[in-house]
C-alpha cells in the first residue's frame, strides 16, 4: 500500500534494537484518513472470507480494527490489557510479551463477545515476533471461533512473526512489509 509506505518513509523513526517508531500516524497520534484507507484495503483483501467479527488488541490495534470492521459491516472486539473492575463476567485470557516494552501483559476478552459461530479477522497494528497475534489466536481458540485470517498494518518480515503465522496455516496480509531496518533506513520487501 503505497500511501502507507510513503508515511512510513517520511514520518517514522528507526530506533536502536530494530524498533520502528510510527507514533505520528498510528501508535500515538492517529491519522483517520490513513486508517480509513487501511480499513478499506483490509476489507477488500478479506471481502470473500465470511468475516463475522474483527478481533484486535488495545490500544494501537483499535483504529485499524474499527475501520476494517466498519468497511466489512461487522462488529469489532478488542482484547483489553487489564481486566476492568466493572467486568465480572467470564473472560478468555492470554499472555502477550511486548517486544518494545519488554514486559508481559495479560489480554482478555469477555466470553459473551466471541463464540464458535464466529469467523474472525485478526487485525494488528504492527507485527514483529507476532506475540500479540499469537495471544489473539489463543483467545479465538478458547472461544472455538474460526480464524479467517490475520491483517497487519506493518510487518517486520525479518523478525519471525510473519513466518510463524504462515507456518501455522493462517492467511496473512500485511499492508507494508519491511525487509530490514539496516543503516537506520526502512527497506521494504521487493525493493531494489
Amino acid at each position: 500500500m503505497k500511501l502507507l509506505e510513503d508515511r512510513i518513509r517520511n514520518d517514522s523513526e528507526v530506533l536502536p534494537g530494530n524498533v520502528l517508531k510510527i507514533n505520528s500516524f498510528l501508535n500515538h497520534q492517529v491519522d483517520p484518513e490513513l486508517m480509513m484507507a487501511v480499513g478499506t484495503e483490509f476489507a477488500h483483501l478479506f471481502e470473500d472470507a465470511g468475516i463475522t467479527k474483527v478481533l484486535t488488541c488495545e490500544a494501537s490495534g483499535i483504529a485499524p480494527g474499527v475501520m476494517t470492521a466498519y468497511e466489512l459491516h461487522v462488529p469489532m472486539v478488542f482484547a483489553r490489557k487489564k481486566k476492568p473492575s466493572t467486568l465480572n463476567d467470564e473472560v478468555y485470557w492470554a499472555d502477550v510479551y511486548s517486544y518494545t516494552k519488554k514486559t508481559t501483559n495479560q489480554i482478555c476478552v469477555e466470553q459473551k463477545f466471541l463464540n464458535p459461530n464466529d469467523r474472525l479477522l485478526i487485525i494488528d497494528d504492527f507485527l514483529a515476533n507476532g506475540e500479540a497475534v499469537k495471544g489473539m489466536i489463543n483467545i479465538a481458540h478458547q472461544a472455538y471461533a474460526e480464524i479467517a485470517g490475520v491483517g497487519v498494518v506493518v510487518a517486520k518480515s525479518f523478525q519471525g512473526g510473519s513466518t510463524w503465522i504462515k507456518k501455522h496455516g493462517y492467511k496473512l496480509e500485511a499492508l507494508a512489509n519491511i525487509a530490514s531496518l539496516a543503516d537506520n533506513q526502512v527497506h521494504f520487501v521487493g525493493e531494489n
